[in-house]
């Protein structure tokens, strides 16, 4: 473990924080019900409401729990199809994707898309899900779903390390990016965050500040593997480094 310590929460980070969780469950539900009728017609219009649902999630988590987001370096993602390889410190790290990202296509666990609403329009919008016992067969068809996306000028997203690594933890890249970055031959954007420091894994506290998600320059297509992935193991956890202590420093600075 990183031995990372959370500081103790009050009865106000308490409250705010299952205010969120209905709050985002709530709009879930009723953005769910009245948006039923676009899992009738065509793929975008299912991902803009899933866009907007995650717009809505981020206010208000600003609003209960005090957490704000922010997305930096923008002006590094290219036009058009890319890989997106982005650190996994908690659930925060799904939402800001679809606010900077024209036309996002995540690989998930295949078990997320039984969840109701949430998995029906994530199947709608074109999302690919992964079945992880499922080795060879799995990366298969990661690599075909993936390989058509791109083909639309779609951005696919994945989480290299393969599940949620708490602030400081040290890191463990998977192969799939690999695969992926050979298959695809497009561009892959790093993405850094200390997303972990506000909205820990598997807890239902937030704390309050602000969170940050930095977009890296993209590594260029054809790198030998190995390169590639020691390049974009220390892009990231560099960045991510960089970020948890700047989050640190803005704490005990006041600010």
């Amino acid at each position: 473990m990183s031995g990372f310590v959370y500081p103790k929460a009050g009865p106000v980070r308490w409250i705010g924080s299952i205010l969120f969780v209905v709050w985002m469950f709530g709009l879930a539900i009723v953005m769910g019900i009245l948006c039923l009728p676009l899992l009738l017609g065509a793929r975008r219009p299912a991902l803009e409401a899933i866009r907007l649902w995650m717009r809505g999630v981020l206010a208000g988590l600003a609003f209960t729990a005090g957490l704000e987001v922010e997305v930096r370096g923008r002006e590094n993602l290219p036009e058009g199809a890319c890989l997106i390889a982005a650190k996994h410190q908690g659930m925060l790290d799904i939402l800001p994707p679809f606010t900077y990202l024209d036309d996002p296509a995540f690989v998930l666990k295949q078990s997320l898309m039984s969840i109701p609403i949430f998995g029906w329009f994530a199947g709608k919008a074109g999302m690919i899900p992964i079945d992880r016992e499922g080795a060879a067969k799995t990366m298969r068809t990661m690599l075909n779903a993936a390989s058509e996306a791109t083909s639309e000028g779609r951005q696919v997203i994945i989480f290299p390390e393969g599940t949620r690594k708490a602030p400081g933890e040290a890191p463990d890249y998977q192969p799939g990016v690999a695969g992926l970055y050979r298959e695809l031959n497009v561009p892959c954007v790093p993405v850094a965050t200390n997303s972990g420091r506000f909205w820990p894994a598997g807890g239902l506290l937030k704390y309050p500040g602000r969170a940050v998600f930095e977009i890296l320059p993209p590594i260029p297509p054809g790198l030998k593997r190995a390169e590639f992935m020691r390049r974009l193991q220390a892009d990231i956890e560099a960045a991510s480094a960089r970020l948890l202590s700047e989050s640190y420093e803005r704490v005990h600075s006041g600010q």
